[in-house]
């Protein structure tokens, strides 16, 4: 009964620092995050992986949406973060895009945005060959300046999977400017060869 109580109780405390619009914004951006990315980013390696087509196309909707709401949300988070509960009711949004009992997703796709690309898609087309285009002229004319940049992520990677592995197998620290004397080892071995 006392492990009943203290799960409600976290949850309330929970739901509570959610939906209390005077906490930091810093719960509900983070439940944002989960929401919005980790879980669907999960939920889509599910459907890949059981070869599901149907929630393929559910979570490939999902997408579609969740990344048009991303554009249009660079150019109005700096001036709607600061309206009351913004963070909530992007939270809420993303939970609506999800629910299967709506499928906000779908409806937002087939209603406003496969409508919107349909009308475009033309010149949408265009403007997707000339950005490949000009990439692949980038990458092309900067590849020394890329395979640099790859040894030196490489090399930070590995010295930090080297400070990691430290920390989690330290060694025996000798101390500083200390003489040591021979090991039993070597001392065994060194009176053998002595006589």
């Amino acid at each position: 009964m006392a492990s009943l109580l203290g799960s409600n109780m976290s949850n309330e405390v929970g739901l509570r620092l959610l939906l209390s619009p005077f906490s930091s914004n810093v719960v509900v951006r983070t439940a944002c995050c989960t929401v919005g990315i980790v879980l669907p980013v999960y939920s889509t390696f599910k459907a890949i992986e059981a070869k599901d087509q149907t929630e393929q196309q559910k979570w490939l909707l999902y997408w579609a949406a969740y990344g048009s709401f991303s554009i249009a949300e660079v150019f109005a988070d700096k001036i709607l973060s600061w309206f009351p509960l913004y963070y909530h009711m992007k939270f809420a949004f993303l939970v609506w895009l999800q629910l299967p009992s709506v499928d906000g997703a779908r409806q937002l796709y087939m209603n406003h945005l496969r409508p919107f690309l349909l009308k475009h898609q033309a010149r949408l087309d265009q403007i997707v060959g000339f950005l490949y285009s000009e990439m692949a002229k980038f990458v092309s004319a900067h590849q020394p300046e890329i395979q640099f940049g790859k040894r030196i992520t490489m090399k930070i990677l590995v010295s930090a999977n080297q400070m990691v592995r430290e920390i989690m197998n330290p060694m025996p620290k000798k101390a500083n400017g200390a003489i040591e004397g021979p090991t039993e080892q070597e001392g065994t071995s060194d009176s053998e060869h002595e006589e």
